[in-house]
């Protein structure tokens, strides 16, 4: 029988990302950093939206984002769960994607007058914090 994990997440009403942009990037950085194991139950689109009390559109909307990338994977009339690790994306798009995290990054540090040695150290900070968790 398959456990259903809760998912502790929250949503920031000061940030410039959509609420289902939130929750997507929540679960990637928890499926990334091994908080979320392959095969582990997601809550409900209801039960999750009535946590972060928000309209369950918004996780359907998530949720179906997540499943497109290959991050879940639904199984009929069981419910969502965190899929195997495989090539989500492919090398072209994980290289759009990429391009386009870069853009914001950067644009964000010139907008905070950083220079790209503190930045760069920072990032590299994360990426570190980041590695070792999924390690």
């Amino acid at each position: 029988m398959t456990r259903t994990q809760a998912l502790a997440i929250s949503i920031a009403t000061g940030d410039t990302r959509s609420i289902s942009r939130q929750i997507v990037d929540a679960v990637r950085m928890k499926v990334a950093r091994g908080e979320l194991q392959p095969g582990v139950q997601l809550p409900s689109v209801r039960g999750l939206a009535q946590q972060l009390s928000i309209n369950p559109n918004t996780v359907a909307k998530a949720y179906a984002e997540l499943t497109a990338e290959g991050w879940l994977q639904a199984r009929q009339g069981l419910g969502l769960y965190v899929a195997e690790p495989r090539a989500r994306l492919s090398a072209q798009e994980r290289d759009h994607r990429l391009a386009e995290a870069v853009n914001r990054f950067v644009n964000e540090v010139v907008a905070l007058g950083l220079s790209p040695d503190t930045a760069l150290a920072r990032l590299d900070d994360a990426l570190r914090v980041v590695t070792r968790r999924s390690a």
